[in-house]
């Protein structure tokens, strides 16, 4: 595929030596989303953590504000601090609120930065309250993080189905325009929410089950689901999902991009790092809340489970080119890096 020059996430045409992160490069990607990230969730973490992102060319990054744990006024506070701290660096960053503000970010040099959710307890059991948070800038939610709750199973809890509230919940998702995620979510309520959706769904950070063997990944059947609605799989980087020896590095990406490639085809997979920077004294969880319940010591999580390394989003680059080296099109990279997510903004937002 050619990308006409009118393209606006086109990147402009570089010599085959030009130089991003300190090496020449081999392909640019036309547009490099990450569709998860994780900052603390404490108003006062500084926002210059969203610097690594730029440091490896992504131009947009889908960060989370809140789970099922999280109050809905901590949730409030953590999406304003966010918003005023993005706002406060124009040089850096640009809030995205529409499909367009996309490109004008792009075309300005700017991260842009989108919201998500993960769980559904802060929506109080009101559909009404998904297109105010849509409002506020969040751009995707799953409905579940881990365990069930009233509209959706966890992937660390019985299997339920999505339950009557949860359809009502796709609804007003798909009507809101924000993205459809199933990461976190229990299988049978994952299958169920790709019946219910009349928008494509993603899983924005999730790997087949067969490499990762965690049950926080994801099987054969559920990718396929994924791809029949038009959704993508975004590639996980997280050491514990990927099952891999050491800190995950580029041949680890590659490894699950080409069995997601083979099982579904170039134009369901994506990126979604679930990169996690460590900030002294930050902690997600409130006062009582009982992590073990959500990182169950049982399901390979604890302080001395290991395997909690993260993809380095500033190795995207790399990773771009390898996909190059391996024998990928650069149409093909460039639907990988970005270009498959950006389609499922646009029938989403």
């Amino acid at each position: 595929m050619t990308i006409a020059t009118t393209n606006p996430f086109a990147t402009p045409p570089q010599p085959a030596s030009a130089e991003i992160s300190g090496y020449p490069r081999k392909h640019i990607p036309t547009f490099t989303w990450d569709a998860h990230a994780c900052l603390p969730l404490d108003p006062v973490i500084p926002i210059d953590l969203l610097d690594t992102y730029r440091a490896g060319n992504i131009d947009y990054v889908c960060i989370n504000v809140g789970m099922d744990m999280n109050s809905v006024a901590h949730i409030l506070r953590v999406i304003a601090a966010f918003r005023a701290k993005i706002a406060a660096h124009p040089d850096k960053y640009m809030q995205i609120e529409t499909f367009d503000d996309l490109a004008r970010a792009k075309q300005a040099g700017l991260l842009g930065v989108g919201f998500d959710l993960e769980g559904s307890v802060m929506l109080q059991d009101m559909p009404e309250m998904v297109p105010v948070f849509a409002r506020l800038g969040v751009k995707q939610i799953h409905f579940a993080y881990n365990r069930n709750n009233s509209v959706a199973g966890g992937c660390h809890d019985d299997d339920i189905p999505l339950t009557a509230l949860g359809h009502d919940m796709v609804k007003a998702v798909n009507n809101a325009g924000m993205i459809m995620d199933c990461s976190h979510t229990g299988r049978q309520s994952s299958l169920d929410i790709m019946r219910v959706s009349t928008k494509p769904v993603v899983f924005s950070h999730a790997n087949p089950k067969v490499l990762g063997g965690h049950e926080r990944c994801i099987d054969d059947e559920q990718i396929k689901a994924c791809a029949a609605t038009g959704g993508v799989i975004g590639v996980c980087g997280f050491q514990r999902f990927m099952k891999s020896a050491n800190a995950p590095d580029v041949p680890d990406m590659v490894r699950h991009i080409d069995y997601l490639v083979k099982l579904v085809g170039v134009d369901h997979v994506g990126i979604g790092l679930d990169t996690m920077p460590s900030v002294k004294g930050a902690d997600d969880f409130p006062d009582g809340v009982d992590r073990a319940f959500y990182w169950p010591k049982e399901r390979g999580y604890g302080p001395n489970a290991g395997g909690a390394a993260v993809f380095d989003p500033r190795k995207l680059p790399a990773l771009a080119d390898t996909l190059i080296n391996e024998g990928y099109l650069p149409d093909m990279v460039d639907k990988i890096m970005g270009e498959n997510f950006v389609r499922v903004a646009k029938d989403s937002w």
